[in-house]
């Protein structure tokens, strides 16, 4: 880790690094992220149904999470039934690199790929 990240003496979340994770750490926001980025705009139903494990009350906390965050953009439509929709605002479009190089650690260095490196 980069000294100037977390300098010696320092409490981890006061620093950026742990600002961030503040941000995309728990068990969804990151996937969350991911289908946002990947579909630029999604429901409520439609966000449930690409995760699948997710109750509707945990998607609505980790969207009002990430919403309050500044992380991503709710669009209410005034119309009956009432439409949502959930896209990443510029903020949350920033953090995506950081996502796919994360992708990308993982692909690499998950038990198949490790085990190709190693033989």
């Amino acid at each position: 880790m980069r000294e100037t990240c977390v300098p010696t003496g320092v409490i981890l979340k006061d620093t950026g690094f742990g600002y961030t994770l503040s941000l995309i750490g728990g068990k969804y926001k990151m996937t969350i992220m991911y289908w946002l980025s990947e579909n630029k705009v999604v429901r409520f139903n439609e966000l449930k149904r690409c995760i699948g494990t997710i109750s509707f009350k945990t998607l609505s906390i980790m969207l009002k999470e990430l919403e309050a965050d500044g992380l991503i953009i709710r669009k209410e439509f005034p119309q009956v039934p009432p439409k949502v929709e959930y896209s990443l605002s510029n903020r949350g479009l920033s953090l995506i690199p950081l996502l796919n190089m994360m992708c990308e650690w993982g692909e690499k260095n998950s038990s198949p790929a490790l085990e190709a490196v190693q033989q």
